[in-house]
């Protein structure tokens, strides 16, 4: 099995760089590949700050990217989970933290807008907005 880093995923998503984009694929045709959310968490905040795409297009790229028969997610269920919440509002970032502590009943954060975002969509756990 091999792992994908953040700059392969990107390549991959964009096609910014033909080369690069023609080797990655290459490389992971017909192989069984591994992805942590760390390397998902990179490429969502790449595709957002660096390509400027908007949330529709990252949601379709990694959800593509997630359907690969031959990839095995870290995480996957709090993945989708996270890709689910961030469809509805949640930054991934926040959503991914959320989603990747299943046993917590609550998030503690100062973010005023991750609490009403997350609360308003009915995340488990919840969020509760220290002063």
């Amino acid at each position: 099995m091999k792992a994908l880093d953040t700059n392969v995923v990107v390549r991959v998503l964009t096609g910014d760089d033909r080369a690069q984009a023609r080797a990655a694929t290459d490389a992971m045709r017909g192989q069984r590949l591994w992805v942590s959310r760390t390397v998902l968490l990179e490429c969502e905040w790449v595709l957002r700050i660096s390509y400027e795409l908007d949330r529709r297009a990252i949601h379709a790229g990694l959800s593509r990217l997630l359907a690969y028969p031959l990839l095995e997610v870290d995480e996957l269920d709090a993945v989708q989970r996270a890709l689910d919440w961030y469809e509805l509002g949640l930054d991934f970032a926040d959503a991914l933290h959320l989603a990747s502590a299943p046993r917590a009943e609550t998030l503690l954060t100062f973010d005023a807008s991750l609490a009403r975002k997350a609360n308003r969509i009915g995340t488990r756990p919840r969020v509760e907005r220290l002063v």
